[in-house]
């Protein structure tokens, strides 16, 4: 198995040098040395960058871990937690691996990881199902499993043998491995954190039954899910009710919750998402519809523990592995802002904007469909003017749904509902006639599945893709890639708003002038455009 993670300098990694130099650094850019220093510095920028596998206890840990430093030679890195479990290590249950923040990369592999992450190899089957063997990986995979495989190597647009050779040079295991890993990781995560029961517990983790979560976590971890859960806080499973289950998802600090939620607040979809302000603790709420499960979610900060804390509707049980990683895209948490800001730093123009938001986020979307719609809604009318007509397409066009909350109270409409409606029908919201139609281009293409990047297109490709939809221009567009379709390089040229803040006279850049200043910025211009929109 690749062990070696190719070394970059042999400076301290926690000096501001370090830091402005390797500002790009991935888990390619670093090997055995540097890592370690890593490690014995406790440096939070590289969790979830790589893993370290302790020969003396055969656990694996994060490099954050409070545990007493090992010696080098006790230590082998891994750049996932698949591959330390492959190579027999168990995790780590005082440093939690599963509570790791992603290694967000933009890549291929990257890319179809995060689809496994969100449960794209899950299957809901009986233990009746006949196995079959993948002949590659010598794992024992379900028909539901291998159908899955395939289905998401056509995604790609790759053979299931070539999606397999991608993973096993990139992480140094099989997709089937790696799912396996995922969904033990996740069932961890529930046995502590939650109370449910082990049925609805297996199958939220993607098991297809309780005896092949029990087989597989048995021998993985050498211990019964059920030893596991009595040694954990008691306190956190009293934290899920019958009618919620709560959980939590951790990120890199530094991390400004009130001012991400100052973002959201204005350009929120009244009716579907609501944010509370109070001065005790500050909450996301939104209603929830996915795989036609209809609930609600509630998201609060845990600033303490550098973690979010997520309530959910206990009726979404089934499809909290895809629901989370769309609340890891709508809060960023896989941004390493420590990285981020030393690259965007260097500029002068930035540099005193990011000393005054540090821990800048791209909000992101729980659906893409719904960003795309207020983005079209949005233009060339102001933030208020767009949330007033989102709020009204909702209200005439939305599903009634009930939830907790007074200020939630409807589901977005559908993409096949809207692309089915009449121009006059969607016009009377208050919209042109030409506006209405935009939105119906954008209904189809969603409903057809087309608004949904495959793995590894690159940001100039998306971008060409949207603007061929009648209607949609370069700013929507580079909008939709950055908040929804989350490309960070997504920088839209033709802003007014960044045009002016990149003006030292009080007027305006061109566009080229534009293009030209944010050039040095890639691959942050989104975080850059961020930073721009929200202190000019």
């Amino acid at each position: 198995m690749e062990t070696d993670l190719n070394l970059v300098h042999s400076k301290h990694l926690t000096s501001p040098e370090f830091i402005r130099q390797d500002a790009n650094a991935t888990p390619e850019s670093l090997n055995d040395e540097s890592c370690y220093r890593a490690l014995s510095a406790k440096d939070i920028r590289f969790d979830g960058v790589f893993f370290v596998g302790v020969s003396t206890t055969g656990i694996y840990c994060r490099p954050i871990c409070t545990a007493k430093t090992p010696r080098p030679s006790s230590c082998t890195f891994y750049k996932g937690a698949a591959a330390a479990e492959a190579a027999g290590f168990r995790p780590c249950l005082r440093c939690r691996p599963e509570m790791a923040p992603y290694a967000l990369q933009q890549n291929l592999a990257y890319a179809v990881w995060q689809r496994i992450t969100a449960g794209a190899l899950n299957h809901h089957s009986d233990d009746n199902k006949a196995a079959v063997i993948d002949d590659e990986s010598k794992h024992s995979v379900d028909n539901t499993e291998s159908s899955a495989l395939e289905k998401l190597a056509q995604e790609v647009g790759l053979s299931s043998r070539q999606l397999r050779r991608v993973l096993v040079q990139h992480f140094g295991v099989t997709p089937v491995e790696l799912a396996q890993t995922q969904r033990l990781l996740f069932a961890k995560k529930l046995l502590q954190e939650t109370a449910l029961p082990m049925t609805q517990l297996a199958d939220a983790a993607g098991f297809g039954s309780v005896r092949r979560f029990n087989t597989l976590f048995n021998a993985r971890y050498g211990m019964a899910p059920t030893a596991l859960r009595r040694k954990s806080d008691p306190a956190i499973g009293k934290q899920s009710a019958e009618d919620a289950v709560t959980v939590r998802l951790a990120y890199r600090p530094p991390f400004d919750w009130l001012q991400l939620l100052a973002y959201l607040q204005p350009r929120l979809i009244r009716g579907v998402e609501s944010v509370l302000l109070t001065a005790s603790n500050p909450a996301y709420l939104r209603s929830v519809c996915i795989d036609k499960l209809n609930g609600w979610l509630r998201v609060t900060h845990l600033a303490k523990k550098q973690q979010l804390e997520i309530q959910i509707s206990a009726n979404l049980t089934p499809m909290l592995m895809p629901l989370l990683a769309r609340v890891r895209n709508l809060f960023d948490l896989d941004a390493n802002p420590a990285l981020i800001t030393a690259h965007l730093g260097q500029d002068p123009t930035l540099a005193q904007r990011i000393a005054h938001l540090p821990g800048i986020r791209v909000p992101g979307t729980f659906t893409p469909f719904e960003l795309a719609v207020r983005a079209i809604l949005g233009q060339q009318v102001s933030v208020v003017g767009a949330s007033t007509l989102t709020a009204r397409l909702v209200s005439r066009f939305g599903m009634l749904f009930e939830t907790p909350f007074p200020t939630v109270t409807h589901h977005f409409p559908d993409a096949a509902v809207l692309a089915d409606l009449s121009i006059t029908a969607v016009a009377e919201i208050g919209i042109p006639a030409s506006r209405a139609q935009t939105i119906q281009n954008m209904a189809r293409y969603a409903a057809e599945g087309k608004l949904r990047v495959k793995p590894g297109a690159s940001l100039e490709h998306t971008i060409a893709q949207l603007t061929a939809i009648p209607g949609i221009g370069n700013w929507t567009a580079h909008y939709i890639a950055l908040r929804a379709l989350r490309f960070p390089d997504a920088f839209p040229v033709g802003d007014l708003g960044l045009q002016k803040a990149m003006a030292d006279d009080g007027g305006r850049l061109t566009e080229k002038q534009l293009a030209a200043a944010a050039g040095a910025w890639a691959p942050w211009r989104g975080y850059a455009a961020l930073l721009l929109w929200q202190t000019i």
